[in-house]
């Protein structure tokens, strides 16, 4: 069971990320260099990637001892989807209104694959695996993210969120936003280690 589902949310993340990468190129207004570099520059394409290569692992029939099977890595991959789904559903959805194959991508990196990944957390992860001083480590991945963006903006001028465009917005409302983003990430992995203690 664990691994057949493992197998179908790969195809459906996989599935996502590549078409999302197709249409991102063929509407592109940059050079292709700089549109892969854009393509990449988004939490949403990094995260929903991650998780196309975990459930991809997980299918695998032998890997006990993989990267993804130490203690804590689905939490935090669950953690960091789910901001994902939530700022599109509470910042984002508002402001954009995609059509066609972009509004059946849209749905599966920020809704589907969120949820999937959470149904399956909360199926497979193990309660001796997580602890609250694992929460300082699930926050380096979206804090190298954040100094990545900041500083690829400075100097390209390209930023992937609203929130975070410091162009528009400046740098004191954009490291507002970051407190606020952040306060999201501890808040759901508290909330997750509770989750697990309670079931």
């Amino acid at each position: 069971m664990k691994r057949n589902l493992s197998i179908v949310f790969a195809i459906i993340a996989w599935f996502a990320v590549i078409v999302q990468f197709y249409l991102m190129m063929e509407n592109r207004i940059a050079s292709i260099p700089e549109t892969i570099i854009r393509f990449f520059s988004f939490f949403t394409i990094l995260t929903n990637t991650l998780v196309a290569i975990y459930f991809t692992s997980q299918s695998q029939k032998e890997n006990p001892a993989s990267f993804f099977g130490k203690g804590g890595r689905l939490t935090a991959i669950t953690i960091y989807i789910l901001v994902v789904g939530l700022i599109y559903q509470l910042v984002l959805r508002q402001i954009w209104e995609p059509t066609g194959m972009q509004k059946i991508v849209d749905e599966l990196l920020h809704s589907v694959t969120p949820v999937i990944t959470l149904i399956y957390w909360f199926l497979y992860e193990k309660k001796k695996l997580i602890n609250w001083s694992q929460i300082p480590y699930w926050l380096i991945y979206p804090a190298i993210y954040l100094l990545y963006i900041l500083i690829r903006g400075h100097v390209s001028g390209f930023y992937p969120y609203p929130f975070v465009n410091v162009t528009e917005i400046g740098y004191q409302q954009t490291l507002i936003n970051s407190l606020g983003v952040l306060i999201l990430f501890v808040l759901l992995s508290s909330g997750m280690i509770l989750i697990k203690r309670i079931f």
